[in-house]
């Protein structure tokens, strides 16, 4: 951390704790993990450029490892409100028509344009990609979008090109699949052994009082269930990560994050909710321990959606591989199974 300086931390900062979850982690990491509107590169930046202050000194590097009990304050950057212009972005397409793209995103792609992550965004690729008629699809800063995935989750998401295809398909996703043939799975790598082999996660959500920039089972939230059940289990003397298949009901920010720490068992890689991560990691065997060290995001990954096609009619499902970072992190945990294998289409 950097000497005193005359620096003040002016206008309106954004304000963590650091708890016995985030300690070790390092600033950036942290920040980017709790700010889903703020990209890991632009926090850096912020950093370099003295906006983010611990216990009131300016934190001049983004290694830092965090301690229980240090204040984090960060400038939160000026509101921006431009239309988002096309860039040439690479995009993963997993299919493609006139009404729709389906694309597999990438870990650390901020979904929409927002204050502090103007650019380098998925609908700046999308508007790049499909031309500046996508513009208006759905407003201005969030054209084509009918859902989200947090910046570090990667997998499977649909976007919208037409009118008629974004009320189609948003229908279906404020549905959640409860009457219609939304369907959405993701795979986990979650901290523990559950004591059943599945299970149901209903516990209402909403923003964490004592930080602003988490989620919390509240008594008066919104409404949230997430479905889990078991895939594989792996472990050995000390320590044990179950790999875990998790359908949602709802869709609140962080759900299956903020549930699964709920019942005790956070996800892999998450600075924001996992209690104790960095004495479970010095538990794991050299090699893993190096991979889940050098994540620095949640092990979670969209491997599946299916819906309705908004012209067609026909039901459409997609699925999407496990990123290297998460395949990488299954190949350590092999030697260590014990348990068979379920099959990933079996529904919960």
């Amino acid at each position: 951390m950097a000497e005193d300086t005359d620096f003040e931390c002016e206008g309106e900062p954004v304000t963590v704790v650091v708890d016995e979850a985030m300690a070790g982690g390092r600033l950036d990491a942290t920040l980017a993990q709790a700010h889903d509107a703020l990209s890991r590169n632009r926090i850096k930046d912020l950093i370099l450029g003295g906006a983010v202050c611990i216990d009131g000194r300016p934190a001049a590097e983004p290694k830092y490892r965090l301690k229980a009990g240090e204040t984090i304050t960060l400038l939160a950057p000026p509101p921006e409100d431009p239309d988002p212009e096309p860039e040439d972005i690479p995009l993963d397409i997993l299919y493609e028509d006139e009404h729709l793209i389906v694309i597999n995103k990438p870990v650390g792609m901020v979904v929409h344009p927002a204050p502090g992550s103007p650019n380098g965004t998925l609908v700046n690729a999308l508007i790049f990609h499909c031309g500046e008629s996508l513009k208006g699809i759905g407003g201005v800063k969030r054209p084509g979008i009918v859902h989200r995935l947090d910046k570090d989750t990667s997998g499977v998401m649909v976007a919208a090109k037409t009118e008629q295809a974004h009320r189609h398909l948003s229908a279906q996703f404020a549905d959640h699949g409860r009457t219609g043939p939304l369907h959405r799975a993701y795979t986990a790598f979650a901290w523990g052994a559950t004591q059943s082999g599945m299970g149901t996660v209903d516990a209402p959500l909403g923003r964490d009082p004592g930080n602003r920039l988490k989620q919390a089972v509240l008594r008066h939230g919104r409404e949230a269930i997430t479905h889990y059940a078991v895939e594989r289990r792996f472990g050995d003397a000390g320590w044990d990560i179950t790999q875990i298949r998790c359908e949602l009901e709802t869709g609140r920010t962080h759900q299956i994050r903020v549930h699964m720490a709920h019942i005790g068992h956070p996800l892999v890689g998450d600075a924001l909710y996992a209690p104790g991560f960095a004495t479970k990691v010095r538990k794991l065997p050299q090699e893993l321990a190096a991979l889940v060290s050098n994540l620095e995001r949640q092990a979670l990954h969209a491997a599946e959606l299916g819906f309705e096609h908004p012209a067609m009619g026909e039901e459409m499902f997609f699925e999407a591989d496990l990123p290297d970072d998460l395949a990488d992190i299954l190949g350590a945990l092999e030697p260590y199974d014990r348990s068979n294998a379920r099959s990933s289409r079996d529904r919960v």
